[in-house]
């Protein structure tokens, strides 16, 4: 396979028009798992035009999933997307916002950087964007950098990502960069027509503002036609073969296979001036394709949480299940709880008839109850269980409760009197005020008991898993809790924190301070939801 030894790297934007949300982020990752299936070596980025640093204290409702990094940096869902596509470990470089471009500009103002200088949008703003869309491909020496800017053409706010990039084509050359532009085409039903209207005027805002597309894909629900395509290419000034439908698919994993099968990777690889040679293997992807398509059985999970209208908060459980579900030969059915429902009294009946139950993440108190009575049903009714961050505090606040007999145990996040705060703030936490960015974030390791279903899943002693929390398992009481049956399995060995808890006389019972999701893929399904996944079927044979 080619290597491009010269390092010179290549740079692909994606714009998005008509209407957000079409999939620019699935678009970015499947070329790039493309490229990936050729021998290049690539990354992705996502640039978001919103004025917050990051999407860290935003309402999920809003913004959907954080995503959190290995090196700590809460960034938008799209870059777990890019790391299930393409298995790359992202950074904090691979998410820059409005907010990190005007902080870090005014930041030099304020050191005097600009000599007395009148800042500016241009040349002060897009010289900033240029660098941050620059260091990823300096620093890592990938053969093509992909960034993806959010929100669509005409918004205020991209306008100076849009100008950086028009910047960036006449100083890098137009073999160097190329411009993917995403839109949409949408179907009206009264006529039964195809509309290409709305791609046309979108191209023509782009034009306006400096950029002609070398790529349109264009998103739609029914498939659009050959002569449709060319209709698109002469009006919007593209070449025919570089005009790509995006129609709806069972998965979204079927997406860089549907790509390919129109030689996007070609087209690109020729825009950017790149050897292409035979097509881009995808045999591995392929089989996960075909056992997420086409599952022996099927497993139902209860998934507990707050955030339930909106399924993409949880959008990396979701996808660590279906990771997990291609492993175990099976369709991992998600059923959204929301736990404000949930009591003692309703739990049979929202709860019963489900082979494994998960409490979800999340911040604050409101919902906290029902996921404590969630963990008891699951624990009396030996049903298979994990908790995730929040989800684990709060099996050790229903463990404390009903089973230790601590029946005013909290967490000292709850701001509630208890002379067992189970749960408490950090200590380095103590005396932080801010919120965004002063989370325990990023990776840490962790020391695993052997006898354990965590040691099952993994298969190693140390493992590094990724975090999002100000709260921990208050250490002063874990003697009452192993004697009253609830172990520590996982422990930082650095500082004694306590990463993960199991129950003794239960068939699956695993609760973890940290996110196992953020870190499966396709490539590498994480080995705890696989266990979970493994669990639920024999729980399901069961009865």
């Amino acid at each position: 396979m080619f290597k491009n030894e010269t390092h010179k790297t290549k740079y692909v934007f994606v714009t998005g028009g008509v209407a957000s949300s079409l999939g620019k982020g699935i678009i970015s990752a499947s070329l790039a798992r493309l490229l990936q299936g050729r021998g290049y070596t690539v990354t992705i980025q996502k640039l978001d035009p919103y004025i917050n640093v990051d999407p860290g204290t935003l309402n999920p409702y809003e913004h959907g999933e954080c995503y959190v990094t290995e090196d700590g940096a809460e960034t938008d869902l799209d870059l777990g997307h890019y790391e299930r596509f393409t298995a790359i470990t992202t950074s904090k470089a691979n998410n820059v916002t409005t907010g990190k471009i005007y902080q870090s500009v005014i930041n030099k103002e304020r050191r005097g950087d600009f000599l007395g200088k009148t800042v500016q949008v241009i040349p002060h703003i897009t010289d900033e964007i240029k660098r941050r869309i620059m260091l990823l491909g300096k620093k890592g020496g990938y053969d093509v950098v992909i960034t993806e800017i959010g929100g669509t053409v005409g918004d205020i706010e991209s306008l100076p990502y849009i100008e950086a990039v028009r910047q960036l084509r006449y100083e890098l050359g137009y073999g160097n960069t190329m411009v993917l532009h995403l839109t949409l085409v949408p179907y009206m039903r009264a006529s039964g027509e195809l509309k290409t209207k709305p791609t046309q005027h979108s191209v023509k805002q782009l034009l306006e503002n400096g950029l002609q597309p070398d790529v349109l894909v264009l998103r739609s629900d029914k498939e659009l036609g050959q002569e449709l395509r060319r209709k698109v290419a002469l009006f919007c000034n593209v070449s025919p073969n570089a005009v790509v439908e995006s129609i709806d698919v069972p998965t979204i994993y079927e997406v860089p296979l549907k790509m390919r099968d129109q030689h996007l990777d070609e087209v690109v690889l020729e825009k950017l001036h790149l050897p292409c040679e035979g097509e881009s293997d995808l045999t591995s992807w392929i089989d996960f394709v075909e056992k997420v398509k086409n599952p022996k059985d099927q497993v139902n999970i209860a998934l507990v949480g707050k955030y339930t209208e909106l399924p993409d908060a949880y959008k990396s459980i979701v996808e660590a299940f279906v990771h997990a579900g291609a492993v175990n030969d099976v369709k991992v059915k998600v059923q959204y709880i929301n736990a404000e429902k949930v009591n003692d009294a309703t739990a049979e009946e929202l709860l019963g008839g489900w082979d494994g139950i998960l409490v979800a993440p999340g911040f604050g108190h409101r919902g906290v109850e029902g996921k404590i009575s969630a963990v008891k049903y699951a624990r009396e009714q030996k049903v298979p269980f994990m908790g995730i961050c929040l989800g684990m505090q709060c099996s050790v606040i229903e463990f404390a409760r009903n089973v230790i007999g601590w029946t005013d145990a909290n967490s000292s996040e709850m701001e509630v009197p208890t002379q067992h705060p189970v749960i408490a703030l950090m200590e380095e936490q103590k005396n932080i005020s801010d919120k965004g960015g002063t989370m325990r974030l990023g990776a840490y390791p962790c020391k695993v008991a052997r006898d354990s279903h965590l040691y099952a899943a993994y298969g190693q002693e140390i493992i590094y898993e990724r975090h999002r929390h100000r709260y921990e398992f208050n250490n002063s009481f874990y003697a009452e809790f192993e004697k009253a049956g609830m172990r520590a399995t996982g422990i930082n060995p650095d500082t004694g924190l306590v990463e993960a808890v199991e129950v003794v006389d239960h068939p699956w019972y695993v609760s973890v301070q940290f996110h196992p999701e953020y870190k499966s893929t396709v490539k590498r399904p994480h080995p705890l939801f696989v266990g979970f996944v493994a669990a639920a079927m024999a729980n399901r044979k069961e009865k």
